[in-house]
């Protein structure tokens, strides 16, 4: 069973949809009971960092997804649900994150040029910057949807993918059997049913 985090930030419906449709089975939770006892687990999230990681803390899902790493069940942070996998936020203030993946949460106005609309809306291709078992079916030239003004910084050593907007963004990290993708997967057709569905047979093996 994949338990779906629902600390009211995450765009669960369309999420529990697309897992159903490549055969997992799926609960949309925000009881740290069911959470321990799933095979994996799913954090999204969209909207701002701080308000994000003070619903997890104050509703103590925070450690329910910390325990569930430690323990070896491959985790998946989508979208704002990834940037909370990492040390800490530069988004309106300075917030910590789950310390899951190294590196930090920063403006992508920092980096790209400055006539590039923000926030990164739209399809871009991804860049796999070494293999992992969750992007095995990605070919290249495949695109999917992206929507973010911060992206994540200082975690070269987790990236697995990137994608071009006018520099080479984070795409997607992984460490051990934590993943996170920046894009949404379900929001991104065949190419994002493949990935959750290699989530879905994933081991936990970050090789």
């Amino acid at each position: 069973m994949i338990a779906i985090i629902d600390y009211g930030v995450g765009n669960l419906f369309s999420l529990s949809h697309s897992l159903t449709a490549v055969g997992a089975e799926v609960a949309v939770t925000g009881d740290a009971g069911v959470i321990r006892r799933a095979d994996r687990v799913v954090l999204p999230g969209v909207g701002a960092f701080g308000d994000a990681a003070k619903k997890l803390r104050q509703t103590g899902l925070d450690q329910a997804v910390k325990d569930a790493a430690a323990r070896g069940v491959p985790v998946m942070g989508i979208c704002l649900g990834m940037q909370l996998l990492l040390d800490k936020s530069f988004e309106f203030g300075e917030h910590a994150g789950l310390g899951l993946i190294p590196g930090e949460v920063r403006p992508i106005a920092e980096v790209i040029p400055a006539d590039y609309k923000i926030p990164h809306i739209g399809w871009n291709a991804l860049e796999i910057a070494r293999p992992h078992p969750v992007f095995r079916s990605v070919r290249p030239g495949d695109c999917v949807y992206f929507v973010h003004s911060y992206y994540g910084a200082k975690c070269d050593d987790s990236v697995i993918a990137t994608a071009e907007y006018g520099a080479p963004l984070t795409a997607a990290v992984g460490r051990k059997n934590v993943v996170g993708c920046q894009f949404h997967p379900e929001k991104s057709g065949e190419v994002g049913l493949g990935i959750l569905k290699a989530f879905c047979e994933w081991d936990g093996e970050d090789a």
